[in-house]
Formats: structure tokens, sequence, C-alpha cells
């Protein structure tokens, strides 16, 4: 269950865990690669270029995947200039975010309404083992932060809906309208730059390139969630290699394996 890629990598010293929310805790938005990818792709065969649907998907999965975790609007703004270059003319990449996210709604707007009418239990729309992990996380006194490329007024509301909101003393943060405003690495220096951790401090887990990335960079411990959603049961090859690729030091489907997850980070 648990791969461990960098032999001695522990969270010892750690102070501070930072968790990605999609796809890392939350599955309320699972599927939403496969919405996104072929929204792009259908825009980019209209410009009739040669192109394969084929080629266009790999293009698109590309830079969707390069760029996970980031800001929606990076995305966006990347399929304005994927239009560009081929000849085409691109909308404002808000209202591409905005198309995205009204066919992304379809896709989950039952289940935010399931738990909302409390009709199934949170644990039923998030990677299993999270809440497991982060009480632990939490009783070993580490400070929690939930950051999150989804819209801040969304993201809120989803993880208030999962009950995550307790558990994050550090804060829930989310994209803003001014992009520049935030990102997670904005985040991590300012983590760092208020002494509540230093960069070897803090534990980062996330299912994107760009988190683990931004950990890794300030020397930080990162676990890789590689889930196949919605099942998150097996390890996915594609995020796995992706995470690999920018440095996780461990790769899990999830956390069901959350007791000995703790124990390699924190062994003593």
């Amino acid at each position: 269950m648990i791969e461990q890629l960098r032999a001695g990598a522990t969270a010892e010293r750690a102070r501070v865990a930072l968790f990605d929310f999609d796809g890392t805790l939350s599955l309320i938005r699972s599927g939403w690669v496969e919405t996104m990818v072929p929204m792009m792709v259908e825009i980019l065969l209209d410009l009739k270029t040669g192109e394969s649907e084929q080629e266009l998907t790999e293009v698109v999965k590309e830079f969707v995947g390069r760029l996970t975790g980031k800001q929606t609007i990076y995305q966006m703004m990347e399929l304005a200039d994927q239009v560009k270059r081929r000849g085409g003319t691109p909308q404002d990449p808000l209202e591409y975010k905005h198309l995205y996210l009204r066919l992304l709604w379809e896709k989950m707007k039952d289940r935010v309404q399931e738990l909302k009418d409390g009709h199934c239990p949170p644990e039923k729309y998030l990677v299993p083992g999270s809440m497991e992990l982060i009480t632990a996380l939490k009783e070993r006194g580490l400070k929690l932060y939930l950051a999150s490329g989804t819209d801040e007024l969304y993201m809120k509301e989803e993880a208030r809906l999962l009950g995550l909101n307790p558990y994050f003393d550090g804060g829930i943060f989310g994209a803003l309208d001014d992009y520049k405003a935030f990102s997670k690495a904005i985040l991590i220096q300012r983590i760092i730059s208020n002494s509540e951790a230093t960069g070897d401090q803090l534990l980062g887990f996330g299912d994107g390139y760009v988190e683990i990335e931004n950990v890794k960079q300030v020397g930080g411990v990162t676990v890789g969630i590689a889930s196949d959603e919605p099942e998150c049961r097996q390890v996915d090859e594609w995020k796995r290699q992706r995470l690999i690729g920018v440095g996780a030091d461990y790769i899990v489907p999830n956390f069901s394996c959350h007791a000995e997850l703790m124990a390699r980070l924190f062994p003593q």
C-alpha cells in the first residue's frame, strides 16, 4: 500500500502539514478531469487543424496534469493559449472556466445535495482513511492547512459538508478572483515567514504536481496520493509517474494505511 521512494524520509521535525483538497481528501469533484479534458479537446477540434482527437487529448492531458493543483484559471489560460497557437481567437479564460464549472456541476450536484440532506456519511466522499490520518496528525500536535486550486467559496462549503473544518486550524484556502493574490507557494512562504515552521518542518499531502513540487522546493517531506478515483483502492499509474517526477517521498492510493504511514513518517 505504501511506496517509499526516498530512504530515510521522515517528518519527525514536522510542525505543519499542508493538504491539497480535491483528490487528496475530497471526492466530491471526482471526475473533474473527465469533464475538463473533453471540453477542451472539443474546443480545439473545432479549429479544424487536422489534428486527431487522440492527438489533442494527449496535448490537453499533459498541460491539465502539469497545472493540477494550481488555480483552475491557469488551465483555462493555457487552453486560450493553445487556441491562439492554432490560429483561433480564444475566449477570455474566465469564460472557459465558467463553462467548465457548469459542466462539472452537473456531475457533482447530486453529491452535494446528498451531503446537505444528510443522506450519506461524509466518508462516502472522502479518500478512505482521511479522517483517521488528520486526527492522528492533530493528536501529534501538527498545525494543519488545507489549500486548493478550486474557488475558495465552493471548496470551503465542500470542506464544511465533509466535516473537515475543525481540523484545519491553520486555515482553509482556495482560489481567488485575483488569481495572483493566492497560491500554494504563497501560502508556504507565509507559513515560513510567520515562523510557524521552517521548510524542512513542513509535511505535504497532495495528488497534484504543484503542491508536491512546492513543498519539496522548501525542503519538506511529501506524500503523493495517486488514487484511482472514485474507488481509490489502486494506484493510478499516470498520477504516480507525475508525482514521482516532482520528488514525492511516498506514494499511496489512499489513507487506509494511516497507521503504517504515521509509523514511517514518525518512526520515533
